[in-house]
């Protein structure tokens, strides 16, 4: 039956003729080789990420009031909760790991260079959407430590030169991490950071796929 819809919407929208480039393609032995792997690694976990955190979303409320009760709610009442918010979170500094550790071996690598660099940049840019994403969650369970971590970050952010306040404004909705700080962080942790990170992902897989990945050295 899955056969047949497949072909059901083949005949309408040739799928297949489209992803065919991009997914049949022979993988060179060199490409199955363990630290080949860490970019897939990393967009599993990103997967992982979206999974568990649509789930997070259907329970969580983002208000000063109810943000840390609710996450309260979710590991201790939920059904499954406090696995799937562990997972949540272990998931996310596995992430920061693995992105960090394929960069650095496409560095000493030097798979940076011709006809690689766009690769590189968007790997690069793909690294401090990941960061953005940690530093932007991390606020929202809403205790002390997030708290103050938020503090200590946007007070950074507020000492660059010339501009540091109006940044400083822009990230925290206002002085002081208040509400608005935290409505800015949730809707950027779940709306703006995943629609660019769709995107680069995207041009990502696409350069990756266009050029192959380099040959050992």
């Amino acid at each position: 039956m899955i056969d047949r819809l497949i072909n059901w919407i083949d005949e309408r929208y040739q799928l297949r003729e489209f992803v065919k480039p991009y997914l049949d393609k022979p993988v060179s032995p060199h490409e199955m080789s363990f630290k080949f792997c860490w970019g897939g690694i990393t967009f599993l976990l990103i997967i992982v990420q979206v999974i568990t955190g649509v789930f997070l979303a259907y329970y969580y409320r983002p208000n000063v009031a109810e943000a840390y009760q609710s996450i309260r709610f979710i590991t201790d009442e939920v059904y499954l909760g406090w696995l799937v918010r562990g997972i949540h979170h272990h998931s996310s500094s596995l992430l920061v790991i693995t992105v960090f550790v394929h960069m650095l071996i496409v560095f000493f690598r030097g798979a940076y260079k011709n006809p690689r660099e766009l690769n590189w940049v968007s790997g690069a840019l793909l690294f401090f959407l990941v960061m953005a994403f940690a530093f932007s969650g991390y606020l929202l369970i809403w205790d002390q430590l997030g708290y103050w971590a938020t503090r200590v970050g946007t007070g950074i952010a507020g000492e660059v030169p010339l501009v540091g306040e109006y940044i400083l404004l822009f990230i925290q909705g206002g002085y002081g991490v208040k509400q608005p700080t935290l409505s800015r962080f949730y809707a950027t942790h779940i709306l703006v950071l995943p629609a660019i990170l769709g995107l680069i992902l995207a041009l990502h897989f696409a350069m990756v796929r266009r050029r192959g990945i380099s040959e050992p050295l």
